[in-house]
Parts: C-alpha cells; sequence; structure tokens
C-alpha cells in the first residue's frame, strides 16, 4: 500500500505540474510576445525565441500616460468601492435569505433565481439608468449596471451561510439579546471570511475587466477606466495601420504601428494587478468556493 500511495503521489504531482505549466506558459508567451518586434510577429508568428525584441508596444503606451494613468486610478477605485458595496449588499441580502425563519424569502429566492435566466434586454436597461437614474457620464455608471450585485454571488453566499455559520450559536447570540444586525456584524461576518473573499475577487475582476459599461454609458475621456481607454487606443491603432489613406499621410514610423505587440503588451498590463492580488485570495478563494456550492 506504500509503494502504492508513493505512486499516487508521484502521478498526482506530475499531473499538476503539467496544469501549472500549461497556465504559465501561455502567459509567458504573452509577456515575450509584447516584447517582440512587429514585422517579426508578422512573418514568423508568435514565438517563446522571437527573431527581434522591442519596446515599440510599450512607447506607444508611454505616449498614452497621461490618459492611461488617469484611467488606472479610475479603475482602481471604481475596483475598490465597487466590490466593498458589492461585499455589503450581497452579504445583507444573503444572510436573511439563510435564515428559515424569514418570511417571504422562499419566493425572494425564487426571485433571484429567476433574474439568473431572464434580463430585460440592453435597451430597457439603457433607458432605465440614463432617462430614470441619469447615470449617464457619470462614475456611477461604472458602478451600479450590472455590476454592483448579482444573483449568483447572492446564492453562493446564502449557500455558505446555511451550510458553514452555526445555528445554534445564532440562536445562543439571540438568546443573549444580541439583534440581528449585532449577529450579522460580528458572528456572521467574522466567520465568513472565506466566501467572502471569493465574492469579492470574482466582483473584482468583473469590475477591473469592464469596459462595455464605459462603452455605452461614457462619452467624457476623463471618467474613461483602463479596459475603456484600451479598447479606444486599440481601435485608434488599428485604424491607423489599416487605413491607407492616413498611413500615406503618417511618417515612415507610423506604417510600422505594433499592433500585434501592442494587443499583447495591453493584456499585460491590465492582467499584472490580478495577478499580484490573486496569491493573497487564494486560501480562502478554494474554501469558501467549495463550502459556498455545497448548498443554494
Amino acid at each position: 500500500m506504500a509503494h502504492e500511495d508513493r505512486r499516487w503521489q508521484w502521478g498526482s504531482n506530475i499531473i499538476l505540474m503539467l496544469l501549472s505549466l500549461g497556465c504559465i506558459i501561455p502567459f509567458l508567451l504573452l509577456v515575450i510576445s509584447s516584447l517582440t518586434d512587429e514585422q517579426s510577429i508578422i512573418q514568423n508568428g508568435y514565438s517563446f525565441f522571437p527573431q527581434e525584441f522591442s519596446f515599440a508596444a510599450y512607447e506607444y503606451i508611454w505616449q498614452q500616460s497621461s490618459l492611461i494613468f488617469n484611467a488606472y486610478g479610475i479603475t482602481v477605485f471604481v475596483t475598490v468601492f465597487g466590490t466593498l458595496s458589492s461585499l455589503l449588499i450581497t452579504s445583507m441580502l444573503a444572510y436573511p435569505l439563510s435564515r428559515p425563519d424569514l418570511p417571504g424569502g422562499r419566493f425572494v429566492a425564487f426571485l433571484l433565481f429567476f433574474a439568473l435566466l431572464f434580463n430585460g434586454g440592453l435597451a430597457p436597461t439603457y433607458i432605465i439608468y440614463t432617462q430614470v437614474f441619469h447615470l449617464k457620464n457619470t462614475l456611477a455608471a461604472l458602478i451600479i449596471p450590472g455590476l454592483l450585485m448579482n444573483g449568483f454571488s447572492v446564492m453562493m453566499m446564502r449557500g455558505f451561510f446555511m451550510t458553514t455559520v452555526p445555528s445554534s450559536v445564532l440562536e445562543s447570540a439571540s438568546i443573549d439579546g444580541a439583534k440581528e444586525f449585532t449577529i450579522y456584524r460580528k458572528i456572521v461576518l467574522p466567520l465568513s471570511l472565506p466566501i467572502l473573499a471569493v465574492v469579492g475577487l470574482l466582483q473584482g475582476l468583473m469590475y477591473w475587466n469592464d469596459w462595455f459599461n464605459g462603452l455605452i454609458y461614457l462619452t467624457d475621456p476623463k471618467l474613461y477606466s483602463l479596459q475603456t481607454v484600451m479598447n479606444q487606443l486599440m481601435s485608434n491603432i488599428q485604424f491607423l495601420s489599416s487605413n491607407s489613406s492616413v498611413s500615406s499621410l503618417a511618417s515612415g514610423a507610423m506604417q510600422d504601428l505594433p499592433t500585434e505587440a501592442f494587443r499583447m503588451a495591453i493584456a499585460v498590463i491590465s492582467i499584472a494587478p490580478i495577478m499580484i492580488a490573486y496569491p493573497f485570495l487564494q486560501k480562502y478563494f478554494v474554501k469558501g468556493l467549495a463550502l459556498g456550492a455545497v448548498k443554494g
């Protein structure tokens, strides 16, 4: 049995190493491609060992540094504020839904599940947020529409509360005179760090990667998030590199815009903060995702 256990351990380690390499190798190719000369990519394709390196993509991004740094600040603010607000609202809805004695709790849970399957569509949503709530050209347009709270996070957090937070502890606190908000703040939240980390990471990723809300709700460049700015720069560089009439009037350097390398550089800049934050949340992420999915 000991020999079989060792073989199983070695086999498991090899499989995990191969899976890890499958995640690391594409990222290495992404970084190397962002540092590859544009003509080398066009002639030879993407390679781990390019014939010629170039910082042209990052130099082009640096030329737009004032716009990008402003967009970085907006994205960080929207991500932090939106994620914290989302955690607060989601947990305050999920906690009462996890209590079996909540009047109408099953009906509200059904509405949440129904909202996961159906929505009103883009046109009604746009009209409501722009004509009724007047969110156009405001930072709230990057926080509220479609991102502040979603039914999946509520149902996952509700399942965590039902299966992990001991009901006997809640009953004891209630007998001792603690109010519901006190129980929620001093007992439920401290016991729910894993699921809070999971939902916070998922919400943070959605806020960080969101470009669609900026595309349809914003026209003021001062309010553009990082993803919106990157999408705009990508559209501009594609236009300049493909439009012959513009390219004929431009200089020789303009004719060799790093289109392919620029795509990779955009991805590197966008993903770097998430890669830095993820290791600190990984232990909570795995535990909370597993426990929150036990019961919905």
